[in-house]
């Protein structure tokens, strides 16, 4: 991706496609100014198979409804005693391997019609008794590696430096500086 030649105009802001207001606060706060975004809750369907996968197609998806510049985002919680199957921390009580990663995966489609772009965040770490607020998600599961707290007990500008969505968002942050994308914005959007 680098060395790309002239800059892209993208037709208008890029859309992040979210309903919940923490995960918005959290992307605000990584992205700051380095990425012109709207926030927008469309309804996507459930979608199954690989988070890869989901990521493109639900950047495909909501690319068309917005018709312009949108990213989307998967995340899941993935336990290696099952295999690095998603799922939910009570189905890890029958294994001793507690170990799992956060995964995120952000797709960025420039447009309908766009084959999306996607940039992979991973934390590795434990799945401990909850501490911690309990306002956001699995936080309070989620003991990365490395580190004596939970997600949730971090402040929360140690958790966006560590995070799988902090390192997703550093390589969306990184192209768009590489990509040179100019925003066209003639009032209409």
């Amino acid at each position: 991706m680098a060395g790309t030649a002239a800059a892209r105009v993208l037709p208008k802001a890029v859309t992040f496609v979210t309903g919940n207001a923490k995960k918005l606060e959290e992307v605000r706060a990584i992205l700051g100014a380095s990425v012109p975004f709207q926030s927008l809750k469309l309804d996507l369907p459930e979608l199954q198979g690989e988070p890869e996968d989901i990521s493109k197609e639900k950047a495909r998806m909501a690319a068309s409804q917005v018709n312009g510049p949108v990213l989307v985002e998967d995340t899941c919680l993935c336990f290696n005693a099952l295999k690095g199957l998603p799922g939910l921390n009570n189905m890890l009580k029958a294994y001793e391997d507690k170990s799992a990663y956060a995964m995120c995966i952000f797709s960025l489609a420039l447009g309908p019609g766009e084959e999306p772009i996607t940039f992979v965040g991973k934390t590795w770490g434990r799945i401990v008794p909850a501490k911690g607020p309990t306002d956001f998600g699995w936080d309070p599961v989620f003991q990365p590696d490395g580190s004596e707290q939970t997600y949730a007990e971090m402040p929360k500008s140690v958790k966006n430096q560590i995070s799988h969505r902090g390192m997703a968002l550093a390589l969306v942050k990184e192209h768009f500086a590489s990509a040179n994308y100019t925003i066209h914005n003639d009032g209409s959007a």
